[in-house]
Formats: structure tokens, sequence, C-alpha cells
């Protein structure tokens, strides 16, 4: 494992076996299954995510796995999802009409963030060819989306283009960055130990980051009176969007 991102991959592929528990160690780079499936099924599910996984030792644990309060994490997967949802509506139109590319991106990144989230509710209990089915919607929308916001920007490069509105680019970057806020102070306040919803922490942590970083290109676009700190932000943001459809799509393989 290389990010907390790819928990989600493992998480989901080993979604049709047999799993208790998984606790994830990403520091260390180890993976702790409690499990009571066939071990060598486990071992090849993970070789197909092509992580560099090898079996290090398996024992016999006789104890009961305590596991969260799945209604409690739902609800709060739901509230979440909502929020991202909502950002990205509200993002992408305002990024639209401000002629903002990092706006527009930054809203391409939020609908990725609910397409986890929904990933993780809808598959639940639905067969393993309809979790492959979502993951390759999902994935291959965010990339096709990214891919025209691309030539988009492309074509604001070497064109002329109006400057965005940097008033508007900071604002509606601040509210999305106080929805952030609330999603990571939800997140937090849940005290869970699953890695899922850890990761979905750090998910959040990254999206604060983005915010702050289309805040900065607005005031930019305003010292300097040019459009390319928009769109080199937008740029950036694109490019952790298809990074992260990828490795969605790797779910439907």
């Amino acid at each position: 494992m290389d990010c907390p991102s790819e928990e989600n991959l493992i998480r989901m592929k080993l979604s049709e076996h047999a799993i208790d528990r998984l606790d994830f160690d990403i520091e260390n780079r180890k993976l702790f299954v409690y499990h009571s499936s066939d071990i060598a099924a486990i071992e090849k599910a993970l070789s197909e995510l092509n992580l560099d996984s090898s079996l290090i030792s398996t024992i016999t644990f006789n104890e009961n796995v305590e596991v969260e309060d799945k209604s409690k994490q739902r609800s709060l997967l739901w509230t979440v999802l909502i929020i991202n949802f909502a950002f990205f509506v509200v993002e992408s139109l305002t990024g639209l009409f401000s002629k903002s590319m990092g706006l527009v991106a930054d809203s391409l990144d939020m609908l990725a963030d609910a397409s986890v989230y929904a990933l993780s509710l809808f598959a639940v209990g639905g067969s393993a060819l309809r979790k492959k089915n979502i993951a390759r919607a999902a994935g291959y929308i965010q990339i096709l989306l990214a891919v025209i916001g691309f030539t988009e920007v492309v074509r604001r490069f070497v064109g002329v283009e109006e400057i965005p509105e940097f008033k508007t680019m900071i604002t509606v970057s601040i509210l999305a960055l106080f929805a952030n806020g609330i999603c990571l102070f939800l997140l937090q306040r849940s005290k869970s130990k699953e890695a899922h919803m850890r990761a979905s922490m750090i998910f959040t942590s990254n999206d604060v980051i983005i915010n702050l970083g289309v805040i900065t290109a607005g005031t930019l676009v305003y010292l300097l009176n040019s459009s390319y700190p928009d769109l080199i932000i937008g740029t950036i943001v694109f490019m952790l969007v298809i990074a992260g459809a990828l490795r969605i799509l790797k779910l439907a393989k």
C-alpha cells in the first residue's frame, strides 16, 4: 500500500470473501485480514490489484472480532456524500458562469469523493458483478469529465480568454472549504477506528488543501490580472481526479 486511497480498492476487492475485519497499517505497509475464507483466494484477489502484496504470516484467531455500528457509519457517509455532491453542483455551475477552471476542477474532485462514498454505500450487499459495474461507471465518468476539462484548459491557454471572476472563485472556494471542514469534523467526531473511515478523513483533508489552492489562485488572478493561475490549479486538480478514477477502475478488473 502506497497511499490511503488504496484502502477502498482493497476493501471492495475482498468484500466478496468471508472477511470479518480489515486492519490497515499504512506506515508499515501491512494489512491484517480477519477471515474465515480460503487464504489462497484472498491472496489471489489481492494480487489482481497489482499492489505488490505478499503473505507475511497466518495464525488462528479464536476471539470474537468487534465490529463498529454500521448504521452510524452509513448515516455519516450519507451526510458527507450529500455535502460533496451538493458542492459539486454549486462549484460546477459557478465555475462555468465565472469562467474559472479552478472551480470546475474542484467540483469534479468533490464528485470523485462523492463517488467513492457512493461505491461503499450502494455496493453493500450487492453481487461482485454489481460492485464492478458501479466502480467501472464511476471511474469512466470521472475520466470523461476530467478529459473534457483538460481540453478546455488547453483551449484557454492557446486562445484569448476573459480573466475569471476572482471574487466568485474566492467566495465559493471559502464556502467549499467550510463544507469540507464540516465533513472533517463529523468524521473525526465519529472516532472510528476502521481504516476506510480514517481514509475518508484523509480524502477530506486533501480537499481542504485543494480549496486553499483555488483561493490562492483566485488571489493571484486579481494581483497579476491573469487567467494563468486559474488554469494551472485547474490542471493540477484534473490530474488528481484522473489518478483517483484510475484507482477506482482497478476494482472493475
